[in-house]
């Protein structure tokens, strides 16, 4: 594809977003940014963006993002519950750290169960009733996004690693499957996972009082 069709379908895709994408796309952007500053607005504002884009999929028979949504529904719930559970002294439960070594173990373990099962799954369905799925690549995007959903929940620097690889997966992809803002939108959560990982990591070494380098 040349960049003269590139830009085309950009303009067109452009032309053609609906109204709830552009809510769904705000309200993602918004819930990153309140992530990135460790605010519970990220689960609220959030569960507006993955209900939206639940929907949109399902109706633009995009099975792989719908479960990806629909999984970022669930962890949200869990996610808010979590972040606002306290101890007894009234100290959160759930702080930012760095995983340990084993636990790098368990997170691509997560991920290749993750993968298998959605590529397996999404095969089938390209053959039922879905020529639009992109096994490989739809099954790599929604497996990184279950993994740093999860990690996220648990306020996991690492999880940043993830949401950039989930975010670089999907910027083709939507695009080539005419959802163009949201390809955008996922060029901007891009950006903004970048940024997040820096302020976790700063802020999971001040708690370990480890100097940044």
């Amino acid at each position: 594809m040349s960049l003269s069709e590139i830009y085309q379908q950009f303009l067109y895709g452009m032309r053609h977003t609906t109204v709830l994408e552009y809510i769904a796309v705000f309200t993602g952007i918004a819930s990153v940014w309140f992530s990135r500053i460790e605010h519970i607005l990220v689960y609220p504002i959030g569960l507006i963006s993955t209900i939206i884009y639940t929907y949109l999929s399902l109706m633009g028979h995009l099975p792989g993002e719908a479960s990806v949504n629909v999984y970022y529904t669930i962890m949200s719930i869990y996610g808010w519950i979590l972040w606002t559970k306290k101890d007894a002294a009234q100290h959160h439960v759930v702080v930012i750290q760095h995983a340990i070594r084993k636990e790098w173990g368990q997170h691509f373990l997560f991920f290749g169960v993750c993968y298998i099962g959605i590529f397996s799954a999404l095969t089938w369905l390209k053959s039922i009733f879905s020529p639009e799925i992109i096994p490989w690549a739809d099954a790599f995007a929604s497996a990184t996004a279950y993994t740093g959903m999860w990690l996220m929940a648990k306020k996991k620097v690492e999880s940043w690693y993830w949401w950039i690889a989930t975010n670089i997966a999907s910027i083709p992809l939507y695009f080539i499957k005419g959802y163009v803002f949201t390809s955008v939108f996922y060029f901007i959560l891009l950006l903004m996972a970048g940024f997040g990982w820096a302020e976790w990591n700063k802020r999971a070494r001040q708690a370990k009082h480890i100097p940044a380098p």
